[in-house]
């Protein structure tokens, strides 16, 4: 068989087999390496505490990495565009978010400012940090939240939402941060509110099984590609096999009983005719009736 795999023809083919062989190894190395990355767990760099403008920009979307990132920003809170909201986790029945305005960039930013039992209550802590003088905000920063249809037609939110904040406060300019601050104890204890609870985000990812499946997948594949290289060259030689036997059949059913040439020709068999050893015939013994 391996006579027939040293031809010229099947050389080439197994040549291109290592290739999409290899092609295929490198895709299972790539799928290998994207399965232990998704299962390390993220940096933990949101525990050091930034200013806001080192982070991010005004409209600029919020990463996973930037989730739940220490910041602090300073700025005047606007009289009067205190939103109150419902429904949400960290404490308290009602949630008040105010109209921040950064002193470093001059946008919009909304703040969660802490809860209260009651909405007047919410809304009189809100109204509390408007009154014009500059504070500084210490809290942790979090992508924008998608407006919730079912509150907003009941006349409540209960999301952090700046795409329905452009519509309902009344000083915006057009710049707006892409993520919104929930503050600290601090800001929560000037507006006479309860600190919404909030802790470091979980970094825990879990081992990505599925790329490694697609790992083992391509390794199958680029073993098959040799292996269908070599069932290619076997068929090709049984197949040859076949067609000699084949062939030597056939001649030995046209030429009659095989001859072995070794044996050389067979000569005819002798004649009885009377004679020992080399003797004279006798004419008259050979031929009946003569005397």
């Amino acid at each position: 068989m391996w006579a027939v795999a040293r031809r010229p023809r099947w050389i080439a083919l197994l040549l291109l087999a290592l290739v999409l062989a290899g092609v295929f190894a490198a895709l299972g190395k790539w799928q290998l390496e994207r399965s232990i990355e998704n299962g390390k767990p993220l940096p933990a760099g949101t525990e050091t505490r930034r200013t806001l403008d080192e982070v991010t920009t005004p409209e600029k979307p919020v990463g996973s990495t930037l989730a739940g990132q220490k910041v602090t920003v300073s700025g005047r809170f606007v009289a009067g565009d205190t939103t109150v909201l419902t429904g949400r986790s960290g404490g308290g029945t009602y949630q008040a978010v105010g109209h921040l305005v950064d002193d470093a960039t001059g946008a919009s930013l909304p703040v969660v400012i802490g809860w209260a039992d009651q909405r007047s209550d919410a809304v009189a802590g809100g109204d509390r940090l408007a009154d014009g003088a500059t504070v500084t905000v210490q809290g942790r920063y979090y992508p924008a939240e998608s407006p919730d249809q079912d509150s907003f037609e009941q006349g409540e939110y209960s999301a952090v939402a700046p795409a329905r904040f452009v519509n309902t406060w009344k000083a915006f300019d057009d710049r707006m941060y892409g993520g919104y601050v929930v503050a600290g104890g601090a800001t929560a204890d000037a507006a006479d509110l309860g600190t919404i609870a909030d802790r470091a985000p979980t970094r825990e990812v879990q081992f990505d099984w599925l790329n490694l499946f697609y790992a083992v997948e391509w390794v199958v594949f680029a073993g098959f590609a040799v292996f269908l290289w070599y069932r290619f060259v076997k068929d090709a030689w049984e197949r040859e096999q076949d067609e000699e036997r084949e062939a030597a059949e056939a001649a030995e059913a046209a030429g009659g009983a095989p001859v072995d040439a070794a044996a050389g020709p067979v000569d005819a068999p002798a004649l009885d005719d009377g004679t020992a050893d080399g003797a004279p015939v006798d004419d008259a013994r050979a031929e009946p009736g003569r005397r």
